[in-house]
Parts: structure tokens; C-alpha cells; sequence
């Protein structure tokens, strides 16, 4: 069979404003990529439309154009909440021009939905909640439709769901992505500047699932178990990134990257004593993350560690992402950077029980760390999480899945006036932040080793210049 899978633009900026998030950071569609390999290892054609990717065309019916041209059997879109709806225009463009064609919808925001997105949306023929090779794979190969775990269908004006699809237990079961059906990877698909030194780079994940429960994520794919990959996979993953596409850095998106320890101990002894002169980046949880396991991460090639720290106010902290301590975060930042390793703090402002003065002591918490880095995103709410069933006693909510991306303040805490004092907020701990001269002159110490990085800044200046306005406080 024929499948196209089109990873949708989306909305991901603010309304009103030129989105550069392309610009700033391009990421590949790894779960498409990794749904497009398990397909072709079963001997079906897969080709795959990044409408995020270096060389996307814009509209409707060019995207269309693009997708018909491969006559496909089969068209599967993996939408997020600020995606779906430019998926499901293109979804029914699709069917207006060839009917016989099959839509199916997957991710995160169908997995939570379920099937009140087909009795909603009539031009998608089939949803897949959860993992998606095996689903899609038996959805290719004619099986039962009955028969195939994780689908929802429709039964003339019935909505059908399947049993749910058990995860795939043997991770290295898995091929490898299939980065080369992405236009002109690796150099098209950039990295967060700064955040790197050597190019191109690239991203990967090497586990699924995580057994926290933090208040705002939403696990409806992956679930709560943790799966991952065998040091040797991720090794050899590695190696043919290198090997096949040059790539020199490689940022790895895992919630929980250093949870086993075995794992990380055997891929650390495989990088030291084999090295690929790569360099990584990675998160890690401030309950993993001893003197042992850091200089092993720094030997083995690792630049700069992610925590997850969301808030500065302990009470928040309790609720919202009860397994973290702000002392643990402080002596862990510390040691990180002690060992040579960056740190960098991951955020999220307007949380359920954000206040002005919760805010500014999150501000002065992430000022007395002095990060190499940090992020501070705008809290959505999304509908697999489980805060999702308790919003409205918190605050209001703007359900506009278009602005539900973490760019924009679509949830206003009961205690914050207005979404226009969020964005005054979070502008002014922006500025506040790469402003600070002690985090300047790490930075101006830094720059020639980051000239990659300055030389992309200064070719895109304006787009960059104009994201910056963006931030600047206003009180109008």
C-alpha cells in the first residue's frame, strides 16, 4: 500500500504574528519517521510531508497537491491540539478530490480525544489512539478493521472503538527512524541556538512513557510505564546518524533519559571507549542525576543537561510536580555546572494557583540558579492531563485549540487579573533574564564557540529581531 504521513504546520506562534518557530528550532517529526520505517520494513510505500520542514510550500491545496501526487492509499496525519485543525483542512480537501482515499488522524491530542473526534469531523475515516506503527501497519496489510486494536472507526453512522493496542514492548524491535525521507536533513532541521556547538545536528528519543504524574502532561500515547532502548541501540543509533548523515549533535528528547542507570552506564562506556565525536544534549530528573552519573555523561561527550523545574514556589511545586524540591534543584544545578556540564532549567508560567507574587518568586528562583540556559513556557492545558478535569475551579480557559501550543496564555489563573498581566509577567522575567549581566558575560565568553550559531542568528536577523519585540514589557 501508499501512505503519505504529513506532519501539519499548525498554529505555533501568536496570533496576529509571523511564526518563526522554523526559524528558531526545527525539529523532526520523529514519530512519523518512526512510523514510516516500521511500514516500509513491512513492505509497504511510505512518503512523508513535513509542512514545518526547510523547503514547505504554504496552502492548502499546494500541500494537497503534494500529497496526491503520490497516489496514495492511505493518509495519515499526526496532529498535535494546535495542528489538528490545519490537518483536518487538508484531510478534507483530500477526500472533496479523491474520495476513495483513507484518513487517519494520531498523536497525543487524538489518543486523548478518543472517538468524539469521529462523531465530530466526518472526513477522517479511521483514529489511531496510542503507538501507531502496529496500528497502521495492520490497517495497511487489509486486516480486519474490527480486528485492529487501538482503531476507531466508523460502522455506517456507528463510531466503533477497538480494545486499546498494548505498547510494544521490545523498543529495539524498532528500525530506526527514517530521517532520509525529510528534505534536506540534517542541515534543514536546526537546532535551539546556542544550544550546540558542532553541526549539523539532529534529535532522537530513546524511551517511552514516564511514571510521574505531574499535573500538566498529558501521557495518553506513551502512558506511565517507562520502555526504552538498550544502550547498544541507541549507541548504533547513534553511529548512523553519524555515519549516514554527518551529524555532529544530537539533542535527545526523552522525559526520563537517565532513569535506568545500567542503560546509561553501558551507553556512556560505549561513548567513551568508542567515541563518535558527537556531542549531546539531554534532560534529566533531579532525582537522578549523582556526581558519578554526571562525569560519566560529561566523559562520554554530553554539553548541557535539561531539569524540569516548572515553578519557584514550593506550594505549586506540591501540586503540580510533587517529586521535585527546590533545595534538590539548586545543589543539583550546581554540580552539574561544577562538573563542566551547562544547565539549563525548563519553566512553565500560569499554572493553576499562579499568583503575580508566585510568579516573581519563580523569577527570583530561576535568577539565583544561574543557568546556562532556561525555558519558560505558557501553560496549556491539555486533555489527557489531570489537571484537565478540574480547570474551571482554577481559572478560565480558552479552549482555541489553534493558540493551545505553550505559546500563548490560553488559561488565566483565578488570582491573575487578565491573559494582558500573564504576558506582562512573562515578558518582563524574558528580559529579565538575558539581561542579567552575569549571564551576558558567561555568554560573550561563549560566543566564538558558538559562531554556528551566531552566523544562523545574523542570517535571519529580522525574524529573530522581531521575535525579540515580542518580549519587551508593555503595559498597553
Amino acid at each position: 500500500m501508499k501512505i503519505v504521513l504529513v506532519h501539519p504546520a499548525g498554529s505555533n506562534w501568536v496570533p496576529g504574528k509571523k511564526d518563526i518557530t522554523a526559524t528558531a528550532n526545527r525539529m523532526a517529526p520523529l514519530g512519523l519517521l518512526s512510523i514510516a520505517a516500521y511500514l516500509e520494513r513491512e513492505g509497504h510505500q511510505a512518503a512523508i510531508l513535513d509542512c514545518l520542514g526547510p523547503r514547505a510550500v504554504s496552502g492548502v491545496d499546494a500541500n494537497v497537491r503534494i500529497i496526491l501526487s503520490h497516489n496514495p492509499d492511505l493518509v495519515g496525519f499526526s496532529a498535535t491540539t494546535s495542528g489538528f485543525y490545519d490537518g483536518y483542512h487538508l484531510a478534507k480537501r483530500i477526500k472533496e478530490q479523491a474520495p476513495h482515499i483513507k484518513i487517519v488522524f494520531g498523536g497525543v491530542h487524538i489518543s486523548s480525544m478518543g472517538g468524539s473526534l469521529s462523531e465530530r469531523f466526518d472526513a477522517i475515516d479511521f483514529l489511531c489512539i496510542g503507538e501507531g506503527e502496529v496500528t497502521l501497519t495492520e490497517l495497511a496489510d487489509g486486516h480486519d478493521v474490527n480486528k485492529i486494536d487501538g482503531l476507531v472507526w466508523r460502522d455506517g453512522g456507528q463510531v466503533v472503538v477497538n480494545p486499546p493496542r498494548t505498547n510494544i514492548p521490545d523498543m529495539d524491535a524498532l528500525p530506526f527512524p527514517a530521517y532520509e525521507k525529510l528534505n534536506d536533513f540534517p542541515k534543514g532541521y536546526n537546532l535551539p541556538l546556542f544550544s550546540y556547538i558542532q553541526s549539523p545536528g539532529a534529535t532522537m528519543v530513546t524511551s517511552r512513557g514516564c511514571p510521574y504524574k505531574c499535573s500538566y502532561c498529558d501521557r495518553s500515547v506513551f502512558k506511565r510505564g517507562f520502555r526504552f532502548q538498550s544502550a547498544e541501540y541507541v549507541y548504533e543509533s547513534m553511529q548512523y546518524l553519524e555515519e549516514r548523515f554527518g551529524v555532529k549533535h544530537i539533542n535527545i528528547y526523552d522525559d526520563l533519559f537517565t532513569t535506568n542507570r545500567k542503560r546509561i552506564t553501558q551507553l556512556c562506556d560505549l561513548l567513551i571507549n568508542q567515541p563518535l565525536g558527537m556531542q549531546f544534549n539531554c534532560a534529566v530528573h533531579v532525582g537522578h542525576a549523582d556526581d558519578e552519573l554526571l562525569q560519566m555523561l560529561k566523559d562520554a561527550g554530553f554539553l548541557q543537561l535539561s531539569l524540569g523545574i516548572e515553578s519557584g514556589d514550593p506550594e505549586l511545586l506540591k501540586i503540580h510536580k510533587p517529586e521535585v524540591a527546590l533545595a534538590e534543584v539548586t545543589d543539583t544545578v550546581r554540580r552539574i555546572q561544577a562538573k563542566g556540564l551547562r544547565a539549563k532549567g525548563l519553566f512553565m508560567m500560569g499554572l493553576p494557583g499562579d499568583t503575580a507574587a508566585s510568579i516573581r518568586k519563580t523569577s527570583d528562583f530561576v535568577m539565583s540558579l544561574g543557568l546556562d540556559d532556561m525555558n519558560m513556557s505558557k501553560f496549556t492545558p491539555f486533555h489527557g492531563a489531570p489537571i484537565w478535569d478540574t480547570l474551571s475551579e482554577h481559572g478560565v480557559f480558552d479552549q482555541d485549540w489553534r493558540k493551545m501550543n505553550c505559546l500563548n496564555f490560553v488559561f488565566v489563573p483565578n488570582d491573575i487579573d487578565s491573559e494582558e498581566t500573564l504576558d506582562l509577567l512573562y515578558n518582563t522575567h524574558v528580559k529579565r533574564f538575558y539581561s542579567d549581566p552575569q549571564w551576558r558575560r558567561r555568554f560573550r565568553k561563549r560566543l566564538w564557540e558558538h559562531r554556528k550559531s551566531l552566523w544562523y542568528f545574523l542570517r535571519h536577523l529580522p525574524d529573530f529581531l522581531a521575535a525579540m519585540r515580542n518580549f519587551e514589557p508593555s503595559e498597553g
